[in-house]
């Protein structure tokens, strides 16, 4: 069975800070460009914000972190940064995975691990079981991710193993073979860089995520842009198909005094509601 509440089958709990935050980390390139500088500069940039990134969730209670940090479509880019991104994702995994293992963070990688060189392939089992046995953040960091290839490998390894249940298989069943089986679904998906979409990310798992999207390219997303994020979250009526009238007996949690919608102003948000 499934271990955590499905969105369209359940109604899970609206805490006021999000229990599974996920983010498509957009703009190094960009912010690299803006400095007259090499792409692969925004790129290593970028992991100092991850770092930061972290260290939020940590004081703030969210307990699963999700990035998209390469996604299948990415083999597209130039040879040449794809090759600096795979050397920049080995040294990022030998330097950092100590620190998160001492903060009590446990590390996840998912996505089709296949095509990465043994080497890398190698780091990242032992750095998922060097943290294994930490409670206090999950970090999954998505790597030649997609989320048709997720639904894909879940079909099709479901019909090897239940081959008898074939004709019924339930939407319980299926979650047990999604790559992420064992985090929640994500309560806010974050997108930095000012585009509007999701890229192929964790399409079966954002059903009834709100989404925040916002023009910070990702090595600016500091404390505050990610707060300005949480803000809009708990100012988000969830509903989950239900109307506002039958939230009334049910209000949402309070909005800790120490997270306002101050730092705000300034980010672009959907103007359409997804939970209409």
């Amino acid at each position: 069975m499934a271990i955590f509440t499905s969105s369209t089958k359940d109604i899970p709990e609206a805490a006021a800070v999000p229990r599974h935050v996920a983010i498509i980390m957009d703009g190094n390139g960009r912010w690299a460009k803006k400095r007259f500088l090499p792409r692969f500069a925004g790129h290593r940039r970028g992991v100092e914000t991850v770092r930061d990134t972290v260290k939020y969730c940590l004081e703030h209670g969210i307990e699963y972190l999700t990035l998209f940090a390469f996604s299948s479509e990415n083999w597209r880019r130039p040879e040449e940064e794809v090759t600096l991104l795979m050397q920049l994702f080995v040294r990022a995994l030998q330097k950092e995975v100590t620190r998160l293992d001492r903060n009590g963070v446990r590390l996840k990688i998912v996505g089709d691990l296949s095509r990465f060189d043994p080497e890398l392939q190698s780091l990242i089992h032992a750095s998922e079981q060097k943290t294994a046995s930490n409670e206090k953040l999950t970090l999954t960091v998505a790597a030649n991710y997609g989320g048709r290839w997720d639904i894909l490998q879940a079909v099709n390894r479901m019909a090897i193993e239940n081959p008898d249940k074939q004709g019924e298989w339930s939407e319980a069943d299926l979650a047990n073979y999604l790559a992420m089986n064992y985090a929640p679904e994500p309560d806010l998906f974050i997108r930095t860089g000012g585009e509007e979409r999701v890229s192929n990310f964790l399409l079966w798992q954002l059903a009834y995520a709100e989404f925040y999207f916002t023009d910070t390219l990702w090595p600016e997303f500091d404390t505050a842009a990610f707060g300005a994020a949480i803000a809009s979250y708990q100012h988000r009526e969830r509903r989950f198909g239900r109307t506002s009238e039958q939230l009334i007996g049910n209000p949402p949690a309070v909005v800790p005094d120490e997270i306002t919608p101050d730092s705000a102003d300034s980010i672009r948000l959907m103007d359409v509601k997804i939970n209409a």
